[in-house]
């Protein structure tokens, strides 16, 4: 297999770990198969860059070589990785231009975070799907309606570009990528290295359900939230909801869908998915224990949904997405 180069775009007010979580991983991988990777960081000028924590990073060399014909790693990588961070907001326009210049030339194209941001003001994302972090979906979306933004899935792969959402995604992406490059076992042993897990699917939401919905104002409208997260088993109908808020069901299922932005339905529906996903990751429980333990009552039923969110069934999501300390 050649020898793959991967160029790591840094900058001042990069965030750190849009860096080194993927350069962790495909450095590992480099150490697991040497001669897989050929791992570059460069900056516009070569020169040292702070992160947004205040960490500096000092690059292997300079973008500028290439954009003055320079035979550097910045001229032609397989790979090319950009990050996210503060940085990304208000970016040098050399640094828009060279990635205008030099994007297409790259086989694949990676972003971690706001790095899509980068992307996207260079015209790379235009007519393609891709996401970035869940906080700022909705201004990328204004921002660039050319690109059609995913606001839900943790990494979105349109071709040969390929975007991740917040911070941590970027390792999931990465590991997907060794996986590609690779093969399954390897992602498998970087994956226990770094104590993660192999990897989430792509199209698996990018934060939990407790935190993707707002949390209501009233006290009794929070217990419901509570007890609904608790109990995903129990009966979760409006009219039961409605009764332990005091409320009538017409009253309670506005009320609802005001102060957290979901209708209840809605609401109990992520929360018996997200609960069977993770005893599927965190248990050896049957999968017919696990829909009665989560609300579906049937196995047929929580198919239904595991189809319908992640286009794969309960028992294969467990054979590819449960950590090997579970097994």
């Amino acid at each position: 297999m050649p020898q793959r180069t991967l160029l790591f775009v840094v900058f001042d007010g990069v965030q750190s770990l849009d860096v080194t979580g993927p350069l962790e991983v495909f450095a590992g991988a480099e150490a697991h198969t040497p001669g897989t990777y050929r791992i570059r960081t460069a900056s516009l000028d070569g020169a040292p860059v702070r992160t947004s924590s205040g960490l500096k990073l000092v690059p292997d060399e300079a973008l500028t070589g290439a954009l003055t014909g320079a035979r550097t790693a910045a001229a032609d990588p397989h790979t090319l990785l950009v990050p996210g961070g503060e940085g990304t907001h208000a970016p040098d326009p050399r640094l828009v231009d060279w990635l205008r210049a030099h994007g297409p030339r790259a086989e694949r194209l990676v972003s971690v975070c706001t790095g899509a941001f980068l992307l996207a003001a260079a015209g790379l994302l235009d007519g393609r799907r891709a996401t970035t972090h869940w906080a700022y979906c909705e201004q990328l979306a204004q921002d660039r309606p050319a690109v059609r933004v995913e606001p839900e899935p943790i990494y979105v792969r349109d071709g040969r570009i390929a975007t991740s959402a917040g911070v941590t995604s970027g390792i999931d992406l990465a590991l997907a990528l060794v996986e590609e490059d690779l093969d399954r076992d390897v992602a498998l042993c970087l994956a226990r290295h770094l104590v993660v897990f192999l990897r989430r699917p792509g199209n698996q939401a990018q934060f939990s359900v407790q935190l993707a919905a707002q949390t209501a104002l009233r006290e009794p409208l929070r217990d419901v939230q509570r007890w609904i997260a608790e109990h995903p088993d129990t009966d979760l109908s409006v009219d039961a909801l409605a009764a332990r808020a005091a409320l009538s069901p017409r009253h309670f299922a506005r009320a609802f869908r005001d102060e957290t932005g979901v209708t209840p339905g809605r609401y109990v529906d992520r929360v018996r998915l997200e609960h069977a996903r993770r005893l599927l990751e965190d248990t050896p429980d049957g999968v017919e224990e696990i829909s009665r333990a989560s609300g579906y009552g049937t196995p047929e039923a929580m198919r239904r949904a595991f189809l319908k969110t992640f286009g794969t069934a309960p028992a294969e999501y467990r054979r590819r997405f449960r950590p090997a300390a579970v097994d």
